[in-house]
């Protein structure tokens, strides 16, 4: 497009830079490419503008911007014919997204939008339906920030570096989903981050603030006994064939007759019951090939686990399978070591999926998910745990099974939970890596987007997806539960 010039340029026959007009085009009433001057720029990448023509105005927000040349011509009066001069000079060019119901326009007048037309189009945009209010938008102080609750029955990612605020922004969002949905809740916590999550914290006050007090007491902590709260302990009749024999680190055909004594043992009589009740009994077993599996289980110390459930009755399967909890918190950061850890979080991830089919709706929060189903898993356990992650990323939203992943190190998580995720929350990011990483993995956000992760500020995140109608940059509010790391500062 050709910018216009003032009437004093016109006059003076010359042209200044500074008088390039901000003017954009569409040609589909979606999207728009625009000029401006570099001098006092007031557009910002993610920023919102409103579109001018006429008594007509659009709302739209600028996805692309950068430096270019653009042509301008001007004309100047002398005693003979006169002369047009074109030449070309820096502008700020760039392209954006007409948010709403547009049609195509040319040459319209760009100016910055206002929280309040900001504030309204988003008002209009969730009147059909509730939205969370995490924070407010980072680049316009004043506009709550919203996302949609219904779009978590997509699988979301979430992921910043280490001190970008991941952890606290995170019991955000689930404080809002457990407040303003009925959607019940896992929590995988392998760094007992959210175990103070049902506890109000002092001096927070407000109608959410009693919201959540109402829930609270139905979040439950499962965790290791010499560390209080709900004890988290096991049967190992109720792991699968496949995580025995990695715990035991077992092969089915190397070890074939260990391999299937241990099956046998775990049979169940008339009565309903195995033939050994815990791992513990193995070594006092008379049974046909007890002993030898109580010497293998005792030179690799799962005996001495804590999780094994010894007959005090109660197991994370049991609780699992019940329909009175609201949100579960499996405090893994609570056990003495990574097999442990392993054991407990591939059996939540196999009791959901084997159970798949009871269709009871649930988010499974993975904290730390390079762990729990890494790209290149090096324990046995850890690879059944990846496996089901990778089912339930592939099939499990028909039966009510979604994801959200939260990590440091996108590109430690496995390819295939990574792929399913529709939903994206990103925050503070400086390994080009990575980023690039996530490029290619959420195509639908533009790249240069992306490149603001490297400059966001504590607590400021990039929300795309289902969850959010567009590309929206936030920066979260304040929690109202403890937690395991403060670093964002209120």
């Amino acid at each position: 497009m050709a910018p216009e010039l003032t009437s004093d340029n016109e006059a003076k026959g010359s042209y200044d830079a500074g008088s390039v007009l901000p003017l954009a085009t569409s040609v589909d009433g979606r999207t728009f490419s625009f000029q401006a001057s570099l001098d006092d720029l007031p557009f910002q990448l993610g920023g919102y503008v409103v579109q001018i023509a006429g008594d007509e105005t659009w709302l739209g927000q600028i996805l692309t911007l950068e430096v270019g040349l653009i042509e301008v011509s001007s004309s100047a009066s002398s005693p003979g014919p006169e002369l047009l001069t074109v030449r070309r000079v820096a502008a700020a060019v760039g392209t954006g997204s007409v948010l709403g119901n547009g049609r195509p326009f040319h040459d319209v007048r760009l100016a910055p939008a206002t929280a309040t037309q900001v504030n309204d189009w988003q008002k209009a945009a969730w009147s059909n339906g509730p939205a969370l209010e995490v924070g407010q938008f980072a680049n316009l102080t004043g506009v709550p920030a919203l996302i949609d609750p219904e779009g978590f029955d997509r699988h979301t990612f979430l992921c910043g570096q280490s001190g970008s605020g991941k952890t606290y922004s995170l019991g955000v969002i689930l404080e809002h989903l457990l407040v303003d949905t009925e959607l019940r809740v896992l929590v995988l916590d392998p760094n007992s981050d959210f175990v103070r999550l049902g506890t109000v914290r002092g001096g927070s006050e407000g109608p959410m603030t009693q919201a959540y007090r109402d829930v609270a007491s139905s979040i439950e902590v499962l965790r290791s006994e010499s560390e209080g709260g709900l004890p988290l302990r096991i049967r190992v009749s109720e792991l699968s064939s496949s995580a025995r024999a990695a715990m035991l680190q077992l092969d089915p055909v190397n070890d074939r007759e260990e391999y299937a004594a241990l099956a046998e043992l775990l049979e169940h009589d008339e009565g309903g019951r195995p033939l050994i009740g815990g791992i513990g009994e193995l070594l006092a077993s008379e049974l046909p090939g007890a002993r030898q599996l109580g010497l293998r289980a005792a030179n690799l110390g799962v005996l001495d686990w804590k999780i094994w459930e010894r007959g005090a009755g109660g197991s994370i399967h049991t609780r699992l399978l019940a329909d009175d909890w609201r949100c579960l918190v499996v405090d893994l950061g609570s056990l003495d070591t990574p097999e442990e850890q392993a054991v407990i979080a591939e059996s939540v991830l196999d009791t959901l999926w084997r159970h798949r089919r009871d269709r009871r709706p649930v988010l499974i929060v993975i904290d730390e998910a390079h762990n729990v189903c890494p790209q290149n898993p090096e324990l046995a356990m850890v690879a059944l745990a990846t496996r089901h992650a990778i089912q339930i990323a592939a099939e499990g939203r028909k039966f009510g099974l979604h994801l959200l992943v939260s990590t440091q190190r996108p590109q430690k998580v496995h390819d295939n939970v990574l792929s399913q995720c529709d939903n994206l929350v990103l925050m503070r990011m400086n390994s080009a890596a990575d980023l690039a990483h996530l490029v290619e993995s959420f195509s639908f956000v533009p790249p240069s987007i992306f490149d603001e992760a490297r400059h966001f500020r504590l607590g400021e995140a990039l929300i795309a997806g289902k969850v959010s109608p567009h590309p929206t940059l936030v920066r979260f509010g304040a929690r109202i539960s403890e937690e395991g790391g403060a670093d964002v500062k209120r």
